[in-house]
């Protein structure tokens, strides 16, 4: 049995876009295209939007079908009154405005992933690490707080140029990128996204372990941990790293510069960041 939810508009694509467009108060042109390369448009669409081409061209190939409701049963069994498209699209949007988006499409995004390899998973430990601290005299809770604000709109703190160079690039190779951002500015769970990072474990005032979902000759890992010393704590960020291919080796070696220069400015940055935002962690 199969329930149809709907039916207060019944609008084609073009309509539901240009409603889009009308309520965010911008102009869109409209043009016929007199071929339906599914596979170039997706491909074109995912660099120009936050949307990988695995998901765009199988919204593309849907749109070849009509998504009516046909019958009112859901109606019937369970009363409610839908809301209209125009209602749909401003709900949506105040809750983004809130920071109150409950799920993403990215969030499930790739499903390869749902079965990568955790870091405690491998037969041993990975096979590359490089080590980047420092001594705080902040509170563990005030540095983890700014460890969990990373990415998304606020960006790396530093050098994000260089962040969003290496987004491109994977987006390019058909990847995730790194406009996928977050779902939340002020909130982090594990399995959330993180532009190309996924969070495989959180640990709050004391570690935040991010898994790569880019384009890579390997597994990559970004581990952020604090730990108490003296007085103060000591902030590590630790790139870990597991390849077996000599093109995985020659690819860390390549990082290896960059990876001192991003890190070791990421953690300097973390640590001086104002801790009097309200924030809080999921």
């Amino acid at each position: 049995m199969h329930l149809d939810i709907g039916g207060v508009d019944i609008l084609t694509y073009e309509e539901m876009l240009k409603e889009m467009a009308d309520i965010l108060g911008v102009k869109r042109i409209f043009l016929p295209s007199p071929f339906s390369g599914i596979g170039f448009l997706s491909y074109v669409a995912s660099l120009i939007t936050p949307v990988p081409a695995a998901i765009t061209v199988c919204l593309m190939r849907g749109l070849a079908n009509e998504v009516v409701c046909q019958d009112q049963k859901a109606r019937e069994l369970i009363p409610f009154q839908p809301l209209t498209y125009r209602q749909s699209i401003v709900k949506a949007l105040s809750r983004e405005e809130q920071d109150q988006v409950h799920t993403r499409w990215s969030d499930a995004y790739p499903p390869a992933h749902e079965l990568a390899v955790k870091m405690h998973e491998l037969d041993g430990p990975p096979a590359y690490t490089a080590s980047y601290s420092l001594v705080s005299d902040k509170s563990a809770a005030a540095l983890f707080r700014s460890i969990c604000e990373i990415g998304g709109e606020e960006g790396w703190f530093y050098h994000s140029w260089m962040w969003r160079m290496r987004g491109g690039i994977d987006r390019l190779l058909l990847g995730v990128g790194i406009s996928r951002g977050r779902r939340s500015s002020s909130k982090l769970a594990i399995h959330d996204v993180i532009d190309f990072w996924r969070v495989e474990d959180l640990q709050p005032g004391r570690r935040l372990l991010l898994r790569a979902e880019m384009k890579l000759p390997g597994k990559a890992w970004l581990e952020f941990t604090i730990q108490p010393q003296g007085h103060g704590n000591v902030l590590s960020v630790r790139a870990h790293y597991d390849t077996r291919s000599l093109h995985g080796r020659l690819y860390w070696y390549l990082m290896l510069p960059f990876h001192h220069f991003i890190f070791t400015d990421l953690i300097h940055q973390i640590e001086k960041r104002n801790y009097n935002k309200q924030r809080y962690l999921k």
